[in-house]
């Protein structure tokens, strides 16, 4: 007979978190549900104004989130390195921001991994997320 594994309750959370990160394949989403499962990652909700100094921050390195994405990501930005257009980062701004998963974690990756030079915690992405969310109402 197979024994049975107890768990406290923010172990358990963490564990349903990440079997269903794991196992669930990549889909569009809804920016509210990835600010969700983000903050229950985290273990925490979500700070908005957090994730608004997040964003203005350098951490140390070269850029920041506003580098790329400008100062008030309601509007369009421009890449700091190449010059190209980037389009605005605020879900009220373009509905198409954090409507998929997939696109979401890989944009993350990449752009935490330039301005921090590691990927984002899940309480960062939170952060930063419920910040844009909140812009424009």
């Amino acid at each position: 007979m197979t024994p049975l594994i107890r768990l406290s309750a923010p172990r358990l959370v963490l564990v349903s978190v990440l079997i269903a990160a794991t196992s669930v394949p990549a889909r569009a989403a809804t920016p509210a549900e990835q600010l969700a499962t983000f903050s229950a990652a985290a273990a925490a909700p979500a700070q908005p104004m957090r994730g608004r100094q997040f964003f203005a921050a350098t951490h140390g390195r070269e850029w920041s989130c506003a580098s790329c994405h400008g100062a008030t990501p309601t509007a369009e930005g421009k890449h700091a390195g190449t010059g190209k257009p980037i389009g605005p980062l605020a879900p009220m701004s373009d509905p198409q921001r954090f409507s998929d998963t997939a696109k979401s974690e890989k944009w993350f990756r990449r752009n935490c991994n330039d301005v921090l030079g590691r990927e984002c915690t899940p309480g960062e992405k939170a952060d930063v997320l419920a910040w844009l969310m909140s812009l424009g109402k």
